[in-house]
């Protein structure tokens, strides 16, 4: 099964969390940078299903 971003949005979330708690700009940064690596991920996976889905239709 492909991991399709999941675990960067996690694990950006933790970044981001952290920066919170300790102040640290760059770590929330950071966090914020791999939840929208994750969310680009999930959306690339979703439109190459849908276009295989849709090549299968035929």
């Amino acid at each position: 099964m492909a991991d399709k971003g999941h675990t960067d949005k996690i694990k950006g979330k933790a970044k981001e969390a952290v920066g919170k708690v300790t102040g640290d700009d760059r770590m929330k940064a950071e966090g914020r940078m791999d939840q929208a690596k994750g969310k680009a991920k999930e959306a690339v996976s979703d439109t190459k299903d849908a276009l295989r889905a849709k090549r299968d239709e035929r």
